[in-house]
């Protein structure tokens, strides 16, 4: 198993605390990951970092695809890839929810399942030098529909050489993570917890079984995310953990559809989850995030004395990630689980 680091990007500057990944990538982390809401994008940060690292892959968790078209992802994608040496862009895709899609970008909600396929399927033709044409169920190309002349034609990439960027998908629900295992080259979770693995290597499984390009489960990249905070005082960095668990629960997206969560009651907490929701959107903050069961906080971080967590890590290492991203404030939080994962 490889391990990642997230950029840290401060949110009100914009600033990234190199030095942090400079010291990842000398203990050997294999991955630096940004991400996007709506504020800074996930890309551009990865074009500074690869000006300032030499040999850690540049990967995207995620890009929002209905911020771009796919042909302009594939472009700054392999820009940024050729810039930074060649073979080290590794691209997450994914969408986020219909108050972002709708309300930020002025797209259509739609199908996004059919998207993420479409963008799969035009971004690979690219990267293949093929001369591009694509009859998807979301997007066509050349473009045929409202507003259209009628002079669009297909057209190969400019670019050489042709670069070979693995796409993953931000999959969470069965119908995206079956997709996911049937066109992309991985999958980025984000709640799944190592006892949730079997359940979604079946359905990679299921999506595998599609393909006619000879990819098995072993050639997937699987990305989980784990939080370690070293303490002496596990029930008030969990306490601390979880006005941060309310939030996303709580309060992200709308009230019908909230894909945090979905995420919770899939890890069997349903009566908490309302709960949760229903207290945060009262204004009762504090209170949701009393709600918040310790045994969910506990299953998704690893928290505790160095020993506590070493005890608890071996079922990351093992349950089927091939990265699994660090989280820390602290710097000896990153050493220990080079310890661990090589244990």
């Amino acid at each position: 198993m490889k391990l990642a680091i997230g950029i840290g990007q401060d949110p009100r500057t914009g600033q990234i605390d190199i030095a942090r990944i400079l010291r990842a990538e000398a203990l050997g982390y294999d991955s630096v990951w940004s991400s996007e809401t709506w504020g800074t994008d996930a890309l551009s940060p990865l074009a500074y970092l690869a000006a300032l690292t030499k040999k850690i892959r540049l990967a995207t968790g995620i890009v929002h695809v209905d911020g771009r078209t796919p042909a302009m992802t594939a472009m700054v994608a392999q820009t940024i890839d050729a810039l930074a040496g060649g073979g080290r862009v590794v691209l997450g895709i994914g969408t986020s929810g219909p108050q972002v899609v709708e309300g930020w970008h002025g797209r259509p909600w739609g199908k996004p399942n059919y998207r993420l396929r479409d963008n799969v399927a035009i971004m690979k033709k690219i990267w293949r030098g093929e001369m591009v044409t694509h009859d998807g169920k979301e997007i066509q190309l050349p473009y045929r529909g409202e507003g259209s002349v009628g002079l669009g034609k297909p057209l190969r990439n400019a670019f050489k050489p042709l670069a070979q960027i693995p796409v993953l998908i931000g999959a969470e629900t069965p119908l995206n993570t079956r997709m996911t295992g049937e066109v992309a080259d991985g999958i980025v979770t984000m709640h799944s917890v190592p006892r949730q693995m079997p359940a979604v290597r079946a359905l990679l499984s299921e999506g595998i079984a599609r393909r006619t390009d000879g990819k098995r489960l072993e050639d997937l990249e699987v990305v989980g995310s784990v939080t370690i905070s070293i303490s002496s005082d596990v029930k008030a960095t969990m306490a601390k953990a979880k006005r941060g668990i309310a939030l996303y629960a709580g309060g992200f997206g709308a009230k019908e559809m909230n894909f945090h969560k979905d995420a919770f009651v899939r890890r069997g907490f349903q009566a908490e989850a309302d709960r949760i929701q229903e207290l945060f959107l009262a204004g009762h903050r504090e209170e949701a995030a009393a709600a918040v069961p310790d045994e969910y906080v506990d299953e998704e971080m690893l928290i505790g004395s160095p020993e506590r967590i070493r005890e608890r890590f071996a079922a990351w290492r093992d349950c089927g990630f091939t990265t699994l991203r660090i989280q820390a404030s602290r710097p000896e939080a990153y050493e220990l689980a080079v310890t661990l994962a090589n244990a």
